[in-house]
């Protein structure tokens, strides 16, 4: 029997991997995309899927990326990240320049990318993981928060865009998940990092992906807009109870 495919980008760990492995419990043959092949690879092997080497930020890597796969039925946009938490005043255009590059930009190359694809399956769906970030904004947060609500803007126009074709559009968007997202916000400092999380029970990159795979398996007339999660320790970006 045949097994719809889902393409997972940024599949190399955190929600991206848990979200790989979930879908091919959900009997999807999962095309897990990333930089680090030799991590996918390992990951593909585990759960009977393909690995394909994909840098978001490089057009020519997308281009190979996509000529690799045999039709795909639903695409999960989980490329992305955050780099550094400086006030404005301090911004760094570099940092800003890498996450307008791999949340909005990558989402964009991929999505476009695959759109005729997931058309031609009848029964398409796109899935981008995007934050509370996307529509929140937060001190020390502006380049984060600005390419989120960008990426969030970019995905919610698909849903009157292809008003008509057999594709569903569904956002989700995280609070505090603890993954290796705060490791390389802060460029390896796993003490900052863990600092993050401390007092609280974040979510896991399971919890997300439960998400995920429920949305991309309800019926096809059944379309999930957008699902907002976070701890129940987390009220806002901003807002969290520790203790």
């Amino acid at each position: 029997m045949n097994r719809p495919t889902a393409v997972v980008t940024g599949a190399s760990a955190g929600i991206g991997e848990a979200t790989a492995r979930r879908l091919a419990a959900e009997g999807f043959h999962v095309v897990l995309g990333a930089r680090r092949l030799d991590r996918i690879k390992a990951i593909a092997a585990e759960i009977d899927a393909t690995a394909i080497e994909l840098d978001v930020t490089d057009a020519r890597s997308v281009t190979e990326f996509v000529a690799a796969i045999d039709g795909a039925r639903v695409l999960v946009n989980n490329a992305g990240g955050a780099r550094g938490l400086d006030p404005v005043l301090e911004a760094d255009e570099e940092q800003w320049r890498w996450m307008w590059e791999t949340n909005v930009l990558g989402t964009l190359r991929v999505t476009k990318a695959l759109l005729p694809a997931l058309i031609a399956s009848g029964d398409g769906h796109v899935v981008t993981v995007t934050s509370i970030a996307a529509f929140e904004a937060y001190d020390n947060g502006s380049g984060y928060t600005s390419a989120k609500h960008a990426q969030s803007a970019l995905h919610r126009t698909l849903r009157g865009e292809l008003l008509g074709q057999p594709v569903r559009i569904t956002e989700v968007l995280p609070g505090m998940v603890e993954t290796d997202f705060s490791v390389n916000r802060f460029d390896g400092d796993a003490e900052r990092a863990a600092a993050v999380y401390q007092g609280v029970t974040p979510l896991t990159a399971d919890d997300v992906a439960d998400v995920i795979a429920f949305a991309v398996t309800r019926p096809s007339h059944v379309n999930l807009d957008q699902i907002v999660l976070k701890p129940r320790a987390q009220a806002s970006a901003s807002r969290v109870h520790r203790g």
